[in-house]
């Protein structure tokens, strides 16, 4: 091992490049496997299919049986008083959250809406400081209509508020990551070193500017903080539910953030898979041993997990907090805009691909992590990476349009049997929908009075859209992302539009 590191030391820039290459590789080769294998060995590709549709069976039953399990525990925690199981603690009016509030160009009124649901808290809010880092490059006038109108109205609420102006500089990317580094520091810097809230019992929350809270969300996440003595190597995720604004947007817009939102809730009962996205919380000392969030990279959430867990030798671990957050789909002023800024926000996010180099690198460089451990980590990593923009093309194609290729396998008996198995399969795996459809229901809000009730009835219709979204929403930008990374075409930080 010693001799790896050492070679990937010496040649760091040649390796970065090629695992650069490696995402948009690896999914082009499987999409395009089936094309040219039909012809060349067709028997292989035939099982390659069939076991790939075995695959999403799978991880269809895994989401629903996961996601019905969580269920029950969101619906158990948001019922329960955590505030009076806090108080059993000695020590939790020491406790601190530090919730930063990243935001570029939101509009007042979203600001807003997040400001009332931490206002709502069940948790004492002299316990809570508010750090809204903002970015110097949004025009002055609009800055200062929102910050006076928020000081003014949530301003005396909490502990603290702070308004962190940052200015990006060389060596730094536009995007969450540098802006939250930077408030931080800020929060390091204005009260924990000069002693106005403690170290090691602050909290740091990453939120968005569209996020609203449960009313027991931080009391909850309090509860979890004192009551884990390994606190200081954990990060707490909730679910994050794209349903603010579910019933403004399309149909084929609202389908994607509702399968979304419903995988989020099942990740939460799968603690081997799941790794904070989003909306999530760590204790300030890790945050601060770790060196916070790389300011010169896009993705943050998974960025400074690995970046936690590589530091901390596998000790790290990310725990469920059952409560949903609401956040916003994308939206747009026009039907047009809204489905562009859907594409875009797909594709930043895939855009995760580009935490890989890093994430195989130190795979090798850092020792006394674990072996199986860091293994396993490592590859969901890149299963999740590697195959965003696959599924859309073995599942909703498989092998109908690779045997027009090679008709003369499709008349032998593998090649007459292997769809007819696929499409069993895929089919049986409908009534794994429709208990996420039942999932759907329970958590999206109350239909509004303006959308129409013939709408909401025929609303179940709308995921036969899903192979058209699936190739829009998910392979698309999906594919775009790994191959701008293949070929050094590097994507710029574009924050979703709210309206």
């Amino acid at each position: 091992m010693s001799k790896i590191r050492a070679f990937i030391i010496r040649n760091d820039r040649v390796i970065q490049r090629l695992l650069e290459i490696l995402p948009g590789f690896v999914s082009w080769n499987i999409i395009l496997f089936p094309y040219w294998g039909i012809l060349v060995i067709p028997n292989v590709v035939a099982y390659f299919v069939l076991s790939y549709n075995i695959y999403w069976f799978y991880q269809s039953a895994q989401i629903a049986i996961s996601g019905v399990i969580s269920h029950f525990k969101i619906q158990a925690s948001m019922a329960y008083d955590w505030l009076a199981d806090l108080k059993v603690f000695p020590d939790w009016k020491k406790v601190h959250h530090v919730i930063i509030i990243p935001t570029y160009k939101e509009p007042l009124h979203t600001l807003e809406r997040t400001f009332e649901s931490i206002t709502n808290q069940t948790m004492p809010k002299d316990q809570i400081t508010i750090a809204l880092a903002m970015e110097a490059k949004e025009p002055e006038e609009d800055r200062l209509i929102k910050v006076k109108a928020l000081e003014g109205k949530y301003g005396k609420l909490f502990a603290n508020f702070l308004i962190c102006i940052h200015t990006l500089v060389p060596g730094e990317v536009a995007g969450k990551a540098s802006n939250e580094r930077y408030a931080a520091l800020e929060v390091k810097e204005r009260l924990i070193d000069k002693g106005k809230i403690a170290l090691e019992y602050t909290i740091v929350t990453s939120c968005d500017a569209d996020h609203v809270y449960h009313k027991n969300h931080f009391s909850y996440l309090a509860y979890l903080f004192l009551d884990d003595p390994h606190r200081y190597e954990r990060f707490w995720q909730p679910a994050v539910l794209f349903y603010n604004n579910i019933w403004k947007i399309p149909a084929i817009t609202r389908i994607t953030n509702s399968i979304g939102s419903i995988v989020h809730i099942a990740l939460l009962g799968r603690k081997d898979r799941l790794i904070n996205m989003s909306n999530y919380s760590l204790s300030f000392k890790l945050l601060d041993d770790v060196g916070y969030w790389d300011p010169d990279k896009i993705p943050e959430d998974w960025g400074i997990f690995f970046k936690s867990y590589y530091k901390k030798q596998g000790r790290v671990e990310v725990e469920p907090l059952y409560l949903p957050i609401y956040a916003d789909a994308a939206q747009g002023e026009s039907l047009t805009k809204t489905l562009k800024n859907e594409y875009e926000q797909k594709k930043r996010w895939a855009w995760g691909a580009s935490d890989d180099p890093w994430i195989i690198k130190n795979y090798f460089l850092t020792p006394g992590v674990p072996f199986w451990d860091k293994t396993l980590r490592v590859l969901y990593a890149l299963q999740s990476h590697f195959l965003w923009p696959v599924h859309f093309f073995i599942i909703t194609i498989g092998l109908q349009l690779p045997i027009l290729l090679n008709p003369r396998f499709a008349k032998t008996a593998l090649g007459y049997t292997v769809p007819k198995l696929s499409s069993f399969v895929l089919s049986f795996a409908l009534v794994f929908l429709l208990i996420m459809l039942i999932l759907d229901k329970a958590y999206r809000p109350k239909r509004p009075k303006e959308f129409p009730l013939w709408r909401a009835i025929l609303s179940p219709l709308e995921y036969f859209l899903m192979p058209v979204a699936g190739f829009f929403f998910s392979a698309l930008p999906g594919l775009d992302a790994h191959t701008r990374l293949m070929l050094g075409k590097y994507i710029e930080y574009k924050v979703t539009e709210k309206v």
